[in-house]
């Protein structure tokens, strides 16, 4: 791992995926467009899958899972809904050496199976709400893949829940995406902007769609988690009804939500440097590494025995003793330092002298010596600083490369260079927002929650507008 990584200026995608490949979060797959997940790259997800998964079984919700084979016929029922997974569908037309009587369609999302499910198990309004999620595979058939982004076999969670009323079912939808909000800044260390998606943007089949965007080093936004507000569009084609308090029979309200591995991409973007990763401590799989430096057999039986004492007391914490004797304490500190891991303790002859260590941090490489008896208390607060420098510093790099906008020509010009997010007003038609994506690659990413409404005029056709959108070059 010693070889020297490409910068992100000369060419951050390639930078990009060679820190995936080589630091073992993931490789690709012998199937075009599909990833293997390796143990490093897994655990982080694991630990994903801990903390969020948590968080959403305390707002109610229960783990299911359900077929990933979909009749095609249940896709077809919702006419928006099909169209726009249609280009991304994986379908089997054969199974047992025989054509089948109906194809069956590999999963790209779980709303027309699982409300399938819910018309026969929702009768009352007893039932109501209907709160589930599920963690699973999901295959969309990309021309265009990067490893974690956007592959055509991906791992994610998503939430399906039925409502006696669209108030209710609204309250759903913003409530996990404050969920994946939160997570995502204070588990992640991305700070986000939260909004609605315009009607060109939204999940088909939804009345509206509501989106977590996150601005990365290469001052592009991705997409980390979307929420929507279904409506009855789906209760109505698959007949989810109940018999409310008054004996009169109504359509569900519905919501789905959901997030990916793509938050995989999204640390590794916001976070690593021209050295490779920077992983968050708490998400990481290691937060320490100790790395032990000797010359003689004697001196390494010393400091071996001394880093297993000093570790002996770091409780519920992950960490390595690093003993090979194959490399050089050089190449450790630059592998441990490529794989992002957030803290390193050095340990050598003349620290167990000193009765002292080593403190590294990844992020800023400051180096501080540590008295053995401080290290209990010093490693989890160097973590804690790790975590909230990390996000102090990517929010410092969003407000940098957030800008507003008022000309097409200063729109063009500041997309261009510096780039980032654009606040600029848009009059809400299809027709300009399809011309600004066509001569520019830029999207409405959100309307922002905390924008405040402000009179102006649309920064493309001059019509009047009520508000400012966020813009940018999206993955």
């Amino acid at each position: 791992m010693s070889e020297k990584l490409v910068t992100q200026k000369e060419d951050f995608n390639q930078w990009y995926q060679d820190v995936v490949v080589r630091t073992g979060l993931a490789d690709y797959a012998p199937v075009k467009g599909c990833m293997v997940i390796k143990p490093y790259g897994y655990a982080i997800w694991e630990r994903i899958q801990e903390v969020l998964g948590g968080k959403i079984k305390e707002t109610g919700h229960q783990n299911m899972y359900f077929p990933m084979l979909i009749p095609e016929s249940f896709l077809q029922k919702e006419t928006e809904h099909v169209e726009g997974f249609s280009p991304e569908l994986a379908v089997v037309t054969h199974a047992g050496g025989k054509k089948l009587e109906e194809n069956l369609v590999v999963r790209p999302t779980s709303e027309t199976i699982i409300y399938s499910m819910f018309a026969k198990w929702i009768h009352s309004y007893r039932d109501l709400p209907l709160l589930i999620n599920q963690w699973a595979n999901v295959i969309r058939w990309e021309l265009r893949t990067r490893l974690f982004l956007r592959t055509t076999e991906f791992l994610w969670q998503e939430g399906h829940t039925a409502h006696a009323t669209h108030e209710e079912s609204l309250e759903e939808v913003l409530k996990m995406l404050e969920v994946y909000r939160q997570f995502a800044r204070e588990y992640l260390a991305v700070p986000v902007v939260s909004g609605l998606k315009s009607d060109a943007e939204k999940f088909a089949g939804a009345l509206s769609t509501y989106a977590i965007e996150a601005l990365m080093r290469d001052k592009k936004s991705l997409q980390m988690g979307t929420s929507h507000d279904l409506g009855q569009n789906f209760a109505k084609v698959f007949k989810v009804k109940f018999l409310d308090q008054g004996g009169t029979e109504q359509l569900v309200w519905q919501t789905s939500w959901g997030v990916s591995t793509r938050l995989l991409g999204a640390v590794v973007m916001t976070h690593g440097d021209d050295k490779g990763l920077i992983l968050p401590p708490r998400v990481a799989p290691l937060p320490l590494v100790v790395v032990p430096i000797w010359k003689t057999d004697q001196e390494k039986a010393l400091v071996l025995e001394t880093a297993r004492k000093l570790t002996a007391g770091l409780k519920g914490l992950n960490f390595k003793i690093d003993d090979r004797d194959t490399v050089t304490p050089g190449f450790k500190f630059n592998e441990w330092e490529q794989k992002g891991v957030p803290l390193r303790l050095e340990l050598g002859p003349r620290d167990v002298e000193k009765e002292s260590a080593v403190l590294v941090r990844r992020d800023t490489g400051e180096k501080q010596p540590v008295a053995w008896a401080e290290l209990e208390k010093a490693i989890p607060e160097k973590l804690e600083a790790i975590q909230q420098g990390l996000l102090e510093r990517a929010e410092k790099f969003q407000q940098e490369h957030t800008f507003n906008v008022d000309t097409w020509a200063e729109f063009n010009r500041t997309l261009a260079e510096p780039g980032g997010f654009l606040n600029a007003h848009w009059c809400g038609g299809r027709e300009c927002e399809a011309h600004i994506k066509e001569t520019t690659k830029a999207t409405v990413r959100v309307m922002p929650f905390e924008k405040e409404p402000e009179i102006g005029k649309c920064v493309l056709c001059g019509k009047d507008s009520p508000r400012r959108v966020l813009f940018a070059k999206a993955y």
